[in-house]
């Protein structure tokens, strides 16, 4: 089974992560991530691929857990708010490419941008809701950016 961080090399062989997290990533990559990024599509009308530091998330299953929900879903209801018509999904297919996703330890550490076509997110996915950013504050990000 290999699984690959977002510069496509391989994780989960080291001893840092474990058989846990190892399955949740492969469940992110096979299901989950497929689903979301065709779900993207539907709301943009363009292909726009989600990204993720995996090493980021070795030893926390909890942060894995919360991932989708925190993050994928999120985006999506904040693009579902700005592609409401031809021109802003245009705006959005013009300008954004991919969306990169980091899991950090604290909500200190959390951080939303967009530049150059890329939104990213670092955020502390094992404080469930207390470590995203919400679909408001996502949403605000991506329309200064288009």
């Amino acid at each position: 089974m290999a699984l690959y961080n977002a510069s496509n090399t391989p994780v989960g062989e080291d001893e840092d992560m474990g058989l846990l997290e190892r399955r949740k990533i492969k469940e992110l990559q096979d299901v989950t991530f497929p689903e979301r990024t065709a779900e993207l599509a539907e709301i943009c009308g363009g292909k726009i691929a989600y990204d993720v530091d995996w090493d980021s998330f070795a030893n926390d299953l909890e942060g894995l857990n919360f991932l989708d929900n925190l993050s994928c879903h999120r985006t999506n209801m904040a693009l579902r708010q700005i592609c409401v018509d031809d021109m802003g999904k245009d705006a959005v297919c013009d300008v954004l490419a991919r969306i990169l996703l980091k899991n950090v330890p604290s909500k200190a550490d959390m951080r939303i941008s967009f530049e150059g076509g890329v939104l990213e997110m670092h955020c502390a996915y094992a404080l469930r809701t207390d470590g995203m950013f919400s679909d408001t504050e996502i949403r605000d990000v991506l329309l200064a950016g288009l």
